[in-house]
């Protein structure tokens, strides 16, 4: 993503987040250098942020000084920390399988409460079946979900916010996807672009959706999305009206014409409209709908 982006003119950062991506003989005696306090990545978040500004303060046009900022899993519960301290700061955020808690209530009491060591199941081969480390120590993950509840907290206190967009999974089985959709539905009324999407179990796409080489086949799909989010301007109400006009046969050049949104979306947006669950929106509008009519 980082390289589609760059091939369109934007420049991009990608700090590796603290503790991460170190070489070195880790196991359950000598457990990885991840922090174990949320306030570490707070501050990092902080620093890079102000890099990231720094260099957007050189662009040639205001159109050009923007910040966009973007994470994955606990890179995506930072991003919405992130958004949510500086929204003034930030153009747009984007959270890509945020780590708000886990996928089961039981394994976040578990990660409060115990300082374990988890290792990740290995395949036949003896390999683990995730990139990176083997394993970790309860505490550094404990560090991640206070970071995803205080955004959850404060989210449904309706601060600021830039517009987000917040990308989940129903195959996703490592973090909850009931918090994106509740983060979004907490956030939308105060911010009208805010953007919500849940991959369908369908796709099978898995919590590591950034790349091909992770296990997401429709990594370009996703990339395109984002882009379409990054170049467009449209609240999610008239990404729905896009969506819903089109369910009546209509093309989406036709839709954005017939609504004078033209100079409003992206040229990645018809992307992004094949991607809408444009039967959930038609069934919100009709309560006597009937799914087999669709």
């Amino acid at each position: 993503m980082g390289e589609r982006f760059f091939r369109s003119g934007y420049n991009v950062l990608i700090p590796r987040l603290p503790g991460h991506g170190h070489a070195g003989n880790w196991n359950r005696k000598n457990p990885p250098p991840l922090p174990t306090d949320a306030a570490v990545y707070q501050q990092f978040g902080l620093e890079w942020l102000k890099q990231a500004q720094r260099l957007s303060n050189r662009a040639a046009s205001p159109e050009e000084n923007r910040v966009i900022v973007s994470g994955l899993s606990g890179g995506g519960a930072l991003t919405a920390w992130l958004a949510l301290q500086q929204p003034q700061a930030i153009d747009r955020a984007l959270l890509f399988a945020a780590y708000l808690s886990s996928s089961s209530k039981l394994v976040d009491l578990v990660v409060r409460s115990s300082d374990r060591y988890f290792e990740w199941t290995q395949d036949g081969s003896g390999t683990p079946c995730v990139r990176g480390y083997k394993g970790f120590a309860f505490p550094a993950l404990r560090a991640l979900l206070d970071l995803g509840r205080d955004v959850l907290h404060r989210a449904k206190q309706h601060p600021p916010s830039p517009p987000m967009f917040i990308l989940s999974s129903e195959s996703d089985i490592a973090v909850s996807s009931a918090d994106h959709k509740a983060l979004s539905e907490d956030l939308l009324p105060h911010q009208p672009v805010t953007w919500y999407h849940r991959f369908s179990r369908a796709l099978d796409i898995p919590h590591t959706m950034m790349t091909q080489a992770e296990g997401n086949p429709w990594a370009g799909v996703l990339n395109s999305m984002a882009k379409a989010f990054v170049e467009s301007n449209l609240t999610w109400a008239e990404v729905e009206e896009i969506g819903y006009r089109m369910t009546d046969g209509k093309t989406f050049n036709t839709v954005v014409a017939e609504l004078g949104l033209q100079q409003n979306v992206s040229p990645d947006m018809p992307a992004m409209m094949t991607m809408v669950d444009k039967r959930s929106i038609v069934e919100a509008r009709n309560p006597n709908y009937s799914a087999s009519g669709f």
